[in-house]
């Protein structure tokens, strides 16, 4: 139910987004050019223009929503959240279709025209979404098509299942009743679902001909009995529906895949992939050099004040930890001597920490020993936007004490990131600190790093726990 609900609505909403962008680019010409909303001064250019551009515009706003994640397979946005997804696929495709038609074409589209296009193509990319998903919830709400499952086991997913499936009522599942191991042995209660049986009444259950599928959701300590269960519905026709207890381990995300009809299930995979990678990385070049030639003269003044506030290099390379547990060079402007931890090794900086030259602690205060960075952000090693690099000292430390800690190398490091702007920074909770880093990596999406990027200016660079 669940794969062809996904697979089919995919198609339509692809379908229904391409027809709406196609025909209100369309509308957006008339209304320019025979609405008379707007006066015409040098003639009307022929409809056969902006028909032939109609390709363009429909692949380019399917990558664009695509790239976004508006029809990925394996959830469903909040209504706020799919609004701003649409909104910023549209405005993507928009700079997209801008830059590629000034440097294809000879012919200059109206200026009009494209922004009558800005305000229908959103209006009409969230409408056409929201009546969709509007209708749907609609027609299962009042029964039609609801397939009536069966849950089977004891497993604490029992409940978390029966509320996402309640959460999204488009899917058009209901859990209708729940056999559990044992007469006794019902630990994990589930409102609003009856408990009908046990493991044993499987094949009798069945044949009342009441499901039109069965969800296995067994603990650990019942997966032994699955070999059983499954042998019951052998000679079944019924979907079948199997949770592995793993929730618990599941930290960032859970991907299913199908490899040559061996089911894969991976946990704890990273957000970022295909498009999302490419955008994140096309973005993070652009800004980091334009901040490398717009900075050069606040470069210029840190290295001067560096070099003469004591003797040694103007820039200080450490080793951190990056993507996947990789070890790179880090730059910084040196902020202490050079000789700072020759007698004492690795030093967590803290709150009145006298290695500091009198530069640096300025650069410190104000996060300008960080600008050098941005060179480590073009050569690939960090992201503009991610988990802060530890020093590998620190890292083999803090991966016994803290859980889940290595699990933000699962993307690039970053200049700044959620924790930063939040004020975990410095000395101060790591354990905070981790818990930012994995909300934002569950939570990644494009527009929450130019999210961070927008407040780091307000919030990132002053801090009282810079130091």
């Amino acid at each position: 139910m669940l794969k062809r609900y996904y697979s089919q609505f995919g198609v339509l909403l692809r379908l229904a987004d391409a027809i709406i962008v196609a025909g209100l680019w369309l509308a957006s010409y008339w209304v320019r050019f025979h609405a008379d909303l707007i006066e015409v001064r040098f003639g009307i250019p022929p409809f056969s223009t902006y028909l032939a551009l109609l390709p363009l515009v429909v692949i380019l706003w399917d990558l664009s929503l695509t790239a976004f994640g508006a029809y990925a397979s394996t959830r469903l946005p909040r209504r706020t959240e799919e609004v701003f997804q649409l909104l910023k696929s549209h405005a993507l495709a928009l700079l997209l279709m801008v830059a590629l038609t000034t440097f294809i074409s000879e012919y200059r589209y109206s200026r009009a025209t494209l922004s009558i296009f800005t305000v229908l193509g959103g209006v009409g990319l969230v409408a056409s979404r929201m009546f969709l998903r509007h209708a749907l919830r609609a027609m299962r709400a009042s029964g039609f098509g609801t397939a009536r499952a069966l849950l089977v086991g004891d497993g604490p997913s029992s409940e978390l299942l029966v509320s996402r499936l309640e959460r999204h009522p488009e899917l058009g599942v209901s859990i209708a009743g729940r056999l559990i191991s044992g007469e006794d042995a019902d630990k994990t209660r589930v409102p609003g679902v009856p408990v009908i049986g046990t493991f044993s009444d499987l094949s009798g259950v069945l044949s009342s001909g009441k499901f039109d599928e069965i969800w296995f959701v067994l603990s650990r300590s019942e997966s032994g009995r699955l070999d059983e269960l499954l042998l019951q519905v052998r000679d079944e026709t019924i979907d079948l529906r199997i949770i592995p207890d793993l929730h618990e381990y599941v930290r960032l995300g859970c991907l299913i895949e199908d490899f040559d009809g061996l089911p894969v299930v991976g946990v704890n995979e990273s957000p970022l992939e295909g498009w999302g990678t490419t955008f994140k990385r096309a973005t993070d070049f652009a800004l980091a050099l334009f901040g490398l030639i717009l900075l050069s003269p606040v470069f210029l003044v840190a290295a001067v004040a560096v070099r003469l506030s004591s003797p040694g290099p103007v820039f200080y390379r450490q080793e951190r930890m990056g993507l996947d547990g990789r070890v790179f060079e880090m730059l910084k402007f040196r902020s202490m001597p050079i000789d700072a931890e020759a007698k004492t090794g690795p030093v967590w900086a803290t709150e009145g920490d006298n290695r500091k030259t009198q530069v640096g602690a300025i650069l410190r205060a104000t996060s300008l020993d960080e600008l050098p960075q941005l060179w480590n952000v073009l050569r690939g090693d960090m992201s503009l936007v991610g988990p802060r690099p530890e020093r590998p000292f620190f890292v083999h430390k803090f991966r016994n004490e803290i859980p889940g800690y290595m699990l933000r190398h699962k993307v690039k490091a970053g200049i700044t990131g959620w924790a930063q702007i939040h004020g975990w920074r410095g000395d101060t909770s790591l354990e905070r600190r981790i818990e930012c880093d994995l909300y934002y990596i569950r939570h990644w999406s494009y527009w929450l790093d130019w999210k961070i990027l927008w407040l780091t200016i307000w919030r990132g660079f002053v801090n009282r726990n810079a130091y």
